[in-house]
């Protein structure tokens, strides 16, 4: 598979710069994965496609505000995003500066000082004044994606974060969530669909271009995940009634599915660096709700892996040509799988 095996044309116009006024405002394309069939609706028409005892899990991360800028003993400017926070006052960033960085180098923030210590890969090694979680909470502001070309306002602290979000360590957040709020949570519970939480603190490695022209030559950033053992009895529960497992947004069946990396699922705490592409077999999911993903992204590798390449494309031109909102703030997909999608034993 090549990268551009998973281009597609979108107008800049389509690219959702702002919340809508209610979460569950959005528009939901549905595609079946079996025949390749889309269908528009509204996301509040999501009951409808559910069955009682339908297990939807989401991801309870909080996008903390993790863009920080700082600048050099020369004056210039440093714009750093927090990726992961290590032990003690030291975290990994994604840092970008009119000029290298250098080790010891110190930036300047209004936060105080800011050690560069080493080089990490793709990321920079440093030592903040306080712990990473504070000092970012205190001065720093919410990390918007690239594409959302305006400055944070105080609506994007509330509206960029999903009404679930608990458990500090994002840099972006779980978008196919922000749907859900108080009126479309209570038509779910009357139509008695369950829920649960698993948690992956989604990296900024999210927005992360496949540079490589081969898909198997990528390598994906590492991100915290947590399937606790609840969540693991809900699925059981799901399996032993018949239900289905919904997973709301790709963390979530990034999570699963790393969990389930031994055969079955089981509670799992530590690093994922999961990437699925079309040939992979999936053990956990059933279905799967999430927003519309960029060209040639690893996000859409995963949905294409799921329904099939091509139909994930032609849905997506129908959704261009309906002038559906896409990525963070735009409108969600509804999607089953393809009839090959699933390992013969779950």
């Amino acid at each position: 598979m090549r990268r551009t095996d998973f281009s597609y044309e979108l107008p800049d116009e389509l690219i959702a710069q702002q919340p809508l006024a209610e979460r569950s405002a959005s528009r939901l394309l549905t595609l079946d994965g079996a025949s390749g069939a889309v269908a528009d609706r509204q996301i509040v028409e999501l009951p409808e496609l559910l069955q009682p005892g339908d297990l939807l899990i989401f991801n309870d991360t909080r996008v903390i505000p993790a863009r920080l800028f700082a600048v050099k003993d020369t004056g210039g400017r440093v714009e750093l995003l927090l990726e992961r926070p290590l032990e003690g006052l030291t975290a990994l960033v994604h840092a970008r500066a009119s000029k290298p960085l250098r080790p010891a180098m110190l930036l300047h923030s209004r936060g105080g000082p800011i050690r560069i210590l080493e080089k990490r890969g793709d990321l920079w090694q440093v030592e903040l004044p306080e712990t990473p979680l504070g000092f970012f909470e205190r001065f720093g502001q919410m990390p918007l994606p690239p594409y959302i070309r305006r400055e944070p306002d105080a609506r994007d602290a509330s509206r960029y974060q999903s009404v679930f979000a608990r458990r500090h360590g994002a840099v972006a957040a779980p978008t196919a969530s922000l749907h859900f709020d108080a009126h479309l949570l209570a038509a779910l519970d009357a139509r008695r669909v369950q829920r649960a939480f698993v948690t992956l603190h989604v990296g900024a490695g999210t927005f992360q271009p496949v540079r490589t022209e081969a898909v198997g030559a990528h390598v994906m950033h590492a991100e915290f995940v947590e399937v606790n053992a609840e969540a693991c009895a809900a699925v059981a529960a799901a399996r032993a009634r018949g239900a289905r497992v919904v997973a709301v947004g790709t963390t979530v069946v990034r999570a699963l599915e790393s969990a389930a990396g031994g055969g079955t699922l089981a509670p799992y705490l530590g690093d994922s660096a999961l990437f699925i592409v079309p040939g992979f077999k999936f053990r956990v999911v059933d279905a799967m709700i999430t927003n519309f993903h960029l060209p040639e992204s690893t996000l859409l590798m995963l949905v294409s892996a799921f329904a099939g390449r091509e139909a994930v494309l032609a849905a997506y031109r129908h959704a261009v040509a309906g002038q559906y909102r896409f990525f963070s703030y735009g409108d969600a997909m509804y999607i089953t799988p393809a009839p090959d999608a699933h390992a013969l034993t779950r």
